[in-house]
């Protein structure tokens, strides 16, 4: 080999791999930072994709995300910070709940913005709520509390849950009684999700550990896997709905990206100057993340085949 040719093997050899792109547009104008995202389902935006996020200072914005610009902003959470939000499958109804106790049902249809009912909750932690759709017009509430209310159900549904002791648990609903718990961290769980085609998931939380765990048909919790960060604090973490890969909300300002299967990091994505509070992906596989620095940034990667 001539030394032309080593020189250039060498060059080659070298470089360095190109960084992952930027995002493909930011939403400014929350003018506090983002808690908390959600994609309004292609099938309930007629033909303008929304995404709703919530902030600390209590609002809920509503983006176009054709215009990318806000649509409405709700105010039903008395300035403080909202932490969840989630549309129903019936229509154009959302439920947010917030750092003041109160969870509001919003009726969106026909430009109206009014809160058509509340639950008050005993629990100001942050915990997240989770709806069960069990059909167009019936769907099963879950909220954090400090103790336990009679529930009726059948098929039998089933609840995990992450606490502050690192631990994940699978609940019976009905019977009211724990199937399974394991100790999957040594800080406080943060996030977690589940994929239901595979029966696994991933939680994260304020240590450096990313754990994958099963379930077996004994409704039995095991721990898969783990994935040690390079930082501690994953705010959020989220499967996307093809189950192809996962992204993360870091406190080190970073959304880190998965293939699901096999938990090999795909992408750092370096663009919020402070912590990444909440990551949600669209159905057509659009990311959004929300930071403490007060902007949404909108990410196309990987594109869903």
């Amino acid at each position: 080999m001539s030394s032309l040719a080593l020189q250039d093997c060498i060059y080659h050899m070298a470089a360095p791999f190109p960084p992952p792109p930027g995002p493909r547009f930011v939403l400014r104008g929350t003018q506090s930072p983002v808690n908390t995202l959600h994609f309004c389902p292609a099938s309930q935006a007629l033909g303008n994709p929304l995404l709703f996020s919530g902030s600390q200072s209590g609002l809920v914005h509503i983006w176009s995300l054709q215009t990318r610009r806000t649509v409405a902003a709700l105010n039903g959470h008395k300035g403080q910070g909202v932490t969840w939000l989630k549309t129903l499958p019936q229509g154009h109804q959302l439920l947010s709940q917030g750092r003041d106790l109160r969870l509001c049902l919003w009726d969106l249809a026909e430009g109206r913005n009014t809160i058509m009912d509340t639950v008050q909750l005993d629990s100001v932690g942050f915990c997240k709520s989770s709806v069960l759709a069990r059909g167009q017009l019936c769907w099963m509430l879950a909220v954090p509390g400090k103790g336990s209310d009679e529930t009726n159900s059948s098929p039998r549904p089933l609840l995990l849950a992450g606490y502050e002791d690192g631990s994940v648990t699978l609940w019976d609903i009905l019977e009211r009684k724990v199937c399974s718990r394991i100790a999957c961290h040594e800080e406080p769980v943060m996030g977690l999700d589940f994929d239901s085609q595979k029966a696994k998931g991933v939680s994260g939380s304020a240590g450096k550990v990313l754990a994958v765990w099963s379930l077996d048909g004994q409704q039995s919790l095991q721990v898969y896997k783990t994935h040690e960060l390079t930082n501690p604090g994953i705010a959020e973490v989220t499967i996307r709905p093809d189950h192809k890969i996962l992204a993360t909300a870091g406190w080190d300002h970073r959304i880190r990206v998965f293939h699901w299967r096999t938990m090999k990091p795909l992408a750092v994505l370096a663009f919020h100057s402070a912590s990444v509070y909440c990551v949600a992906f669209a159905t057509d596989g659009l990311l959004a993340a929300g930071s403490k620095d007060q902007r949404i940034s909108i990410w196309s990667l990987y594109p869903c085949s």
